[in-house]
């Protein structure tokens, strides 16, 4: 029962084979059994070579050989009768087949000149009125039937070697897009710890200045402005010490200012001089944006040009920024290969949807009208942005 179930429950392919290997069996059992020139041997060896023909996909080589070593038996004990039957022709193609198709090459050539040898022989030996001519035809369907299998079954095995193939690629982006996620927000995360910092530090030292500026009499103000002031270097300590936790091993901490859409221009100049002519188009009046919010504008710009430069090949670039009182659109388009977006599997279109994403807005990208890539990012600002 357990052996039924294993079979009623395995893929189609491998049903189909023992039905198949059954079905030959009974054949060769039941067409020796009736045929009243076959001695009690041949009936013996019929079954045996039944029983082996049942097993030829979990033994792929010694079944096969087993089972035509017992039909070749045959012709030595009773040629004439053997020769009268269809079944052991039969089995011998679907032997064949089966050591084509579930053995390594090299088992799978040795069957096929065992059972080419041993026919051959058989015929000349032990049938006196044939020749090596007489065993051509014989030979032709065994070869069909052998190059059957072997073909299948590679062209088969190749086809999951592909599927197993694209899902283990598919697996590896996983991996690496979800890396490329973290990696970003450890980057997002050191420098907003910078803009931030940049943010208390002159809250703190205007509340020093503030606080100087006071009259001798004014304790209460001197009082909660010096508590702003130690919250405020309270506060930048615990964020050292956060980043600290963000930061690569060894790597030291950046004292530049961040920058944004203020240094677009020194970010462009670069570009044009690494080899990627770029313009610069703005629509509507420009005004101040939130730390944040400026510095992922730069760094979407730059993502996508640096990815341009990479992979678009020779090209032409432009960077569009538009204005508007409740949204900032950006659009870094470039003329180059349409897989030019420059970012292997997509990992650096992640990491920019990440960065827009922690301030409510949109990107998108795609192939351009006309050939090339394009990046479209829309960031709320203002009231939109609150």
């Amino acid at each position: 029962m357990a052996r039924v179930r294993q079979l009623l429950t395995s893929d189609r392919g491998r049903l189909s084979h023992y039905l198949v290997a059954l079905s030959i069996a009974v054949f060769v059992v039941v067409e020796t059994a009736t045929n009243e020139l076959a001695p009690t041997s041949l009936l013996v060896l019929s079954l045996i070579a039944a029983v082996a023909l049942l097993f030829t996909r979990d033994v792929p080589f010694v079944a096969p050989l087993v089972a035509g070593a017992a039909l070749t038996a045959g012709i030595v004990i009773d040629p004439d009768a053997t020769y009268e039957m269809n079944a052991p022709f039969l089995a011998l193609l679907f032997m064949s087949w089966s050591v084509a198709t579930y053995n390594a090459r090299g088992k799978a050539i040795a069957g096929l000149v065992a059972f080419q040898l041993v026919g051959l022989i058989a015929n000349i030996a032990f049938r006196a009125e044939n020749g090596p001519a007489d065993y051509f035809f014989i030979a032709l369907f065994v070869g069909v039937a052998w190059a059957t299998g072997y073909l299948l079954s590679r062209r088969a095995a190749a086809a999951r070697a592909m599927a197993e193939r694209a899902v283990q690629l598919e697996r590896e982006h996983l991996a690496a897009a979800e890396r490329a996620v973290l990696e970003e927000r450890q980057r997002i995360a050191r420098e907003l710890h910078d803009v931030i910092a940049h943010s208390v530090s002159v809250m703190t030292v205007q509340a020093g200045a503030v606080r100087r500026r006071l009259r001798p009499d004014q304790d209460q103000e001197r009082e909660a402005l010096e508590a702003v002031e130690g919250t405020g270097r309270q506060a930048l300590t615990e964020m050292r010490r956060l980043v600290g936790l963000l930061r690569e091993q060894g790597a030291m901490p950046e004292f530049s200012p961040q920058p944004g859409l203020g240094t677009i221009d020194s970010l462009l100049d670069g570009v044009r001089a690494a080899g990627l002519p770029v313009d610069l188009e703005v629509e509507g009046a420009p005004h101040e944006l939130p730390p944040g919010v400026d510095l992922a504008a730069y760094r979407v710009v730059q993502e996508a040009l640096t990815n341009a430069l990479r992979y678009a090949g020779p090209a032409h670039a432009w960077v569009s920024v538009s204005w508007s009182h409740d949204e900032l659109a950006l659009e870094i388009s470039n003329d180059g290969r349409t897989d030019g977006d420059g970012s292997v599997g997509g990992l650096g279109l992640d990491g920019m949807r990440e960065r827009v994403s922690l301030y409510g807005g949109e990107i998108e990208s795609g192939p351009r009208d006309g050939g090339g890539f394009v990046v479209r990012a829309r960031l709320p600002i203002g009231e939109a942005a609150a």
